[in-house]
């Protein structure tokens, strides 16, 4: 069990860095909760690495994230150039792994997705996508449902809908961020294809340049989107059912930025959409009245979410934009 201070530690950087994510966390019962600090701390801490506007040294970049691999997997590892937070946090991954039976493999895809972005900032098609979001969502998924103590049986249910549901969060998270990702890290998540289809540029991301096709894309690509959250909302009734209200909130905040970019006319070029305090605590209220209702996470969802449950056979398309890695 990763120790107090570490555990402290891990919850300040998930509270600074993922507010909306954090509201979620704290509706987990404490045996989960804890776990979820310290795993988001580990994959926050990792992915500042590469998520720096400072001129970095890629092999440096390496290096830093090779030796955090080392110590996550419990290896002999330099971590004493590492910030003293990055050693607890790392220190407390460790811990926890053991404990909660968290495989290698996760941690290796995990990584290896990190050092990805410091080589690979754009992708042809969706499937390459979908490839780095093994390592950069999925991952997470994987061991989120060890940090709940599932049993092997159920987490092989639900694992396609997690991660489907994890995929959703992240491209749900691209699409919000264009703006920050092109400008501050030089990186293009929508596939260059989906931009080719509809005749959109680099330069127009670049210069926050709102055209007709651009708003195709948007489109496009929220469509995908959220055919991966009705697959993902469909499993969370697989989970705990501790943790099942926990899970079902962050989908309903993640979601919620689909209305936001909606509202804007589907400009994230020009500002980020942010998902305010008082939306967050007004999304939290309803989705509980509900909950206590129903205790059905599907109908919770459609009930107070930004997406609607779809039209039967909807995400059946030609170009392949339903697939999502397993």
């Amino acid at each position: 069990m990763p120790e107090s201070d570490q555990i402290d530690t891990s919850k300040q950087i998930h509270k600074r860095t993922g507010r909306t994510f954090y509201v979620a966390t704290k509706l987990l019962p404490e045996r989960v909760r804890t776990a979820t600090y310290v795993l988001y701390a580990f994959f926050r801490v990792a992915d500042e690495v590469v998520d720096r506007t400072d001129d970095p040294n890629p092999e440096a970049q390496r290096r830093r994230l090779e030796s955090m691999r080392a110590a996550a997997l419990g290896e002999s590892a330099e971590t004493d150039d590492l910030p003293e937070d990055e050693r607890a946090v790392l220190d407390a991954f460790r811990s926890l792994a053991d404990e909660k039976g968290i495989s290698d493999r996760e941690v290796d895809v995990f990584v290896d997705a990190m050092i990805q972005d410091i080589e690979t900032t754009r992708y042809e098609a969706f499937e390459d996508l979908a490839e780095y979001m093994r390592g950069s969502s999925v991952a997470v998924a994987n061991m989120m449902m060890a940090a709940m103590e599932m049993s092997d049986a159920d987490r092989e249910e639900a694992q396609s809908h997690a991660a489907a549901l994890a995929e959703a969060f992240q491209l749900t998270n691209f699409l919000r961020d264009v703006r920050e990702d092109i400008h501050d890290y030089g990186r293009v998540y929508i596939p260059r294809e989906t931009l080719e289809r509809y005749g959109v540029s680099e330069t127009n991301l670049a210069e926050a340049t709102v055209t007709d096709g651009f708003v195709s894309v948007m489109r496009h690509e929220l469509q995908r989107t959220e055919r991966l959250y009705r697959e993902g909302v469909a499993g969370i009734r697989m989970l705990p059912e501790d943790c099942q209200f926990g899970v079902l909130l962050a989908a309903v905040f993640y979601a919620e930025h689909h209305r936001l970019i909606r509202t804007r006319d589907y400009d994230v070029l020009s500002e980020t959409p942010e998902l305010g305090r008082l939306r967050r605590g007004y999304l939290l209220v309803r989705t509980w009245i509900h909950w206590r209702r129903h205790r059905d996470p599907e109908a919770t969802f459609y009930a107070v979410s930004a997406i609607s449950r779809g039209s039967e056979g909807e995400g059946v398309e030609s170009d392949g934009v339903t697939g999502h890695a397993a």
